[in-house]
């Protein structure tokens, strides 16, 4: 074996392991990079009845209510989770919601069972969950079927 494969075999796990590190320092620096992205309903959203899903490529984001104790289960977790209701006339009534366990699952009470308890009635509702730098809003209704 020559000296460049023996200085080779010595400076290639090196590099990998000082590649690697460089690599994780990156790719957390961007994630805390200020960004916004959209939530969408999948199919219809009552959160009286727990079936109320949000989803945003990988993120999905559950909200429903217990005894007027409004929940927000995430597949990611949040640094913060905000719940705004939103009167007929526009009116958004802010809500910050507390960590339940641990940063997937957040709560606080609300009013909102008293709009929409009944079957048939809509309320609409926005959301603003936030991953480190990212923001992540949703405008929907919530219809009780």
């Amino acid at each position: 074996m020559n000296k460049h494969t023996k200085v080779a075999l010595f400076v290639a796990p090196v590099l990998i392991v000082l590649g690697y590190i460089l690599s994780d320092i990156y790719v957390e620096t961007k994630a805390y990079e200020d960004k916004v992205v959209q939530l969408l309903p999948i199919d219809n959203c009552d959160i009286i009845n727990k079936s109320c899903v949000l989803e945003a490529d990988d993120l999905q984001v559950s909200i429903y209510d217990e005894n007027g104790t409004t929940f927000i289960n995430s597949t990611f977790q949040l640094t913060k989770a905000t719940l705004f209701l939103v009167d007929e006339n526009g009116m958004a009534t802010g809500v910050k919601l507390q960590m339940h366990d641990n940063p997937f699952y957040w709560k606080h009470e609300t009013q909102l069972r008293q709009f929409i308890a009944n079957k048939g009635q809509q309320y609409k509702l926005r959301l603003i969950a936030e991953i480190k730098g990212g923001k992540y809003i949703s405008e929907f209704y919530s219809k009780t079927l």
